[in-house]
This record gives C-alpha cells, sequence and structure tokens, in this order.
C-alpha cells in the first residue's frame, strides 16, 4: 500500500494508529503476495492522491473496484485509457452525462480529469481480488473510507455528494453538513438506470449548485486521451 501524503494524511492520521488499519494493512498485503489483486498497489489511494482534501468540489462515491484485468486504478467508476471496452454502469454515466448536458459520449473510460478538477472519485472498498467481486469486504476498507467520507464533511464550503445506488446512499447520514448539497439517484448499472438514474440531471444540478454558491463549476467534458 501506497503512502498518503499532503493534507488528507493530516486528516487521516488517527486513522493509520487504529488496530483495525493495522489488520487491514497485514491482510492487504498477504493478498498482494498471494493473489491477484486490483488495483495495482501503488493505485490504491489514487483518488486521494489526485484530489487533494482542500480542492473537493464534488464526491461521488462506488462500491467495489472493478476486478478483471486493466480496469481499477483507484478512482470510482473509471478504468485505463487501453480498456476499450466501457463497464456497462460507465457507459450509463456517459448516456446521462450527454442527455443532461450535451456532453460528447467519449470512447474511453478515464475519469482523471475529473479528479483533477476535484471530482473525489472514491469507492468504499479499495482493493479486490481478481474475478471475486466484494471479495475484500468486512476487512476494514469500509471503517477507512467512512473516516475519508468524515473528513469531507467537516469542509467548512459548498460541496457536491453524488449518492448512487443503496450503498452509497447509506453514507448520507454521515453527510450532514448543511453547505452540501446531497443528490441521491438510483445506481447507473444495467440492473437499476432505467428506476431513476437516467433523468436525474445530477451534472448539470451540482454546476448549477457551485456557480450559485461561487464555485468554479465542473468541466464533465472528456477529450480523447
Amino acid at each position: 500500500m501506497g503512502m498518503i501524503t499532503g493534507d488528507w494524511q493530516e486528516a487521516l492520521a488517527g486513522e493509520f494508529k487504529k488496530p483495525y488499519y493495522a489488520a487491514l494493512y497485514r491482510f492487504i498485503r498477504e493478498e498482494y503476495r498471494t493473489h491477484v489483486v486490483y488495483p495495482p498497489s501503488e493505485d490504491i489511494f489514487n483518488a486521494l492522491h489526485y484530489t487533494p482534501l482542500h480542492k473537493v468540489r464534488v464526491l461521488i462515491l462506488g462500491q467495489d473496484p472493478y476486478h478483471e484485468p486493466n480496469q481499477a486504478h483507484g478512482l470510482c467508476f473509471s478504468v485505463l485509457p487501453e480498456q476499450k471496452e466501457l463497464p456497462p454502469s460507465l457507459k450509463n454515466i456517459y448516456q446521462e452525462l450527454h442527455d443532461d448536458l450535451g456532453c460528447p459520449i467519449p470512447t474511453h473510460g478515464y475519469l482523471k480529469k475529473w479528479a483533477d478538477q476535484g471530482v473525489l472519485l472514491l469507492n468504499t472498498l479499495l482493493t479486490v481480488r481478481a474475478h471475486q467481486a466484494f471479495s475484500h469486504q468486512g476487512k476494514g476498507w469500509e471503517t477507512f473510507t467512512d473516516a475519508v467520507i468524515d473528513a469531507v464533511n467537516a469542509e467548512d464550503r459548498p460541496i457536491v455528494c453524488m449518492l448512487w445506488g443503496r450503498p452509497a446512499q447509506e453514507k448520507a447520514a454521515r453527510l450532514n453538513n448543511p453547505k452540501f448539497l446531497i443528490l441521491k439517484a438510483p445506481h447507473p448499472s444495467p440492473l437499476s438506470a432505467y428506476r431513476g438514474f437516467f433523468g436525474c440531471k445530477h451534472f448539470s444540478k451540482c454546476n448549477a449548485f457551485l456557480e450559485e454558491h461561487g464555485v468554479e463549476p465542473i468541466d464533465w467534458n472528456l477529450e480523447e486521451v
């Protein structure tokens, strides 16, 4: 597991001293030694590396990293540029973005441009064994990412939180900052997108809220990479 630096290191310093984190660290180290695990160990904390706490303008919560090769790289919903087959949920995110803001639908799934603008693309679990969804559930990641969410919630400024699907919406109780805009919708997966993710207009609502509060909106357009 790579090091966390910058303001996230300060915000999360207390977590590294807790027994659950020591147990999580031992478990993850052994998993990488004995199995194929995604994302690569140096990418586990990319969501925090790419989006410092003081730059967070939007929080999007995912669940489990992708568990097939050349996909997961530490940002929820995002895949590496060389992955040409887009995950179904990401295709639906792009469709809603197109319908909402008219953004062209990209041919890649690399969302680092969003992260660089202050969109914290956080999974609630940060690792997974290859081909085994949710295989690292209940090992301590949930406690750690709750601490990340709590650090965001403590920020004294407007932030938009997009909570897609029940697991993400269960975190809403932690996001009680009166300066925040909380947006909820079904998950963009093909199983649920037609129940209200399509047409939710979260991207335009997000930008309208940020602009109303004097914050630079997000450029959601993704150029080719």
